[in-house]
């Protein structure tokens, strides 16, 4: 009995809403969406302006030409709002009083992707939007051939850039070579490498550290590149065009050179493969009793000493 009661209470609610809505239509149906009974509101944390209120009123006359209430098609402009690039979502409705309402919500970019020329923003879903004639947004810049399955995780990592104070005040772009992402500095020309997008925590942690206790006590030019993509360890490369390299790298060359490559080929000594043979008188041609043969002692051959060449550092 009380599922009754609950069934019919609801049916009656629809019921005198539904009449409610036609009533307020016939009423106001006739009358015409003036500017101020049309509110437009941009419900983003982060403010962009990509689209404004005056862009959206100028869809919503095209939309409604008579500007009659009667006449607006609500799902068919919420569809042609939600189908503007940098629109995340698009909530229309009528109140009982005749006032259109527009929540719009737009997509707030990430970061703008530089790829064989062509530019275009990418949101924190992943999702790409071109680029605005009128405003640009201040993120991030990527470079290189970025997958689009890999958009959430760079995403997740310039997010977490932001949100560091050591991270942005060194990090101003991230560029990807095949397929190892770098990360691109302010101070120096050197940049981070960091490989692929795993342990993005602990890999800034590793760089932080670095600088800390290493790179605050050094000139920035010294260096070309800083890779943290190894576990647990650091590998830098020398600037060759630092002046204060040039010994460095003379003495790394001078090691490299002493290690030993491949054996020369000596030279092949003449031999003369023919035995001489002496002509001997007639009386000595039978040989001797008691005469023992000499032993031929063959020389000793020298031990050759390999010597293992001393494990060396590449310095690029």
């Amino acid at each position: 009995m009380k599922n009754k009661y609950r069934i019919l209470k609801i049916a009656i609610t629809v019921i005198i809403l539904g009449f409610l809505l036609s009533f307020s239509l016939r009423k106001f149906g006739g009358q015409k969406i003036t500017d101020n009974k049309i509110s437009v509101k941009l419900n983003e944390k982060t403010p962009v302006y990509f689209i404004d209120e005056k862009d959206i009123r100028e869809i919503v006359n095209k939309e409604n030409p008579s500007r009659k209430v009667g006449d607006l098609n609500i799902p068919e402009l919420e569809k042609k709002i939600n189908a503007l690039p940098s629109v995340d979502s698009a909530n229309v409705y009528l109140n009982l009083n005749g006032k259109l309402n527009l929540d719009i919500k737009q997509r707030v970019p990430v970061f703008r992707l530089n790829y064989k020329g062509k530019d275009f923003y990418v949101d924190e879903k992943g999702v790409e939007f071109p680029i605005s004639k009128t405003y640009s947004h201040p993120c991030m810049l990527v470079t290189g051939d970025v997958k689009k399955d890999e958009y959430e995780k760079l995403a997740e990592l310039v997010d977490k850039i932001d949100k560091d104070d050591f991270s942005k005040k060194y990090f101003i772009g991230i560029s990807k070579y095949k397929d190892s992402y770098n990360l691109l500095t302010s101070e120096g020309i050197y940049r981070v490498e960091i490989g692929d997008l795993d342990n993005i925590e602990l890999k800034v942690k590793g760089f932080k550290t670095f600088v800390e206790k290493y790179l605050v006590f050094q000139d920035p030019q010294k260096y070309k590149m800083i890779s943290v993509k190894y576990q647990n360890q650091i590998v830098t490369t020398l600037n060759p065009y630092f002046k204060e390299n040039d010994s460095i790298l003379k003495a790394s060359h001078k090691d490299l050179a002493k290690v030993p490559v491949a054996v020369s080929s000596a030279k092949k000594a003449d031999i003369n493969l023919k035995p001489t043979v002496k002509k001997a008188n007639s009386a000595s041609l039978k040989p001797k009793e008691n005469t023992k043969p000499k032993a031929v002692v063959k020389p000793k051959e020298k031990n050759k000493t390999t010597t293992k060449p001393k494990a060396k550092v590449k310095i690029e």
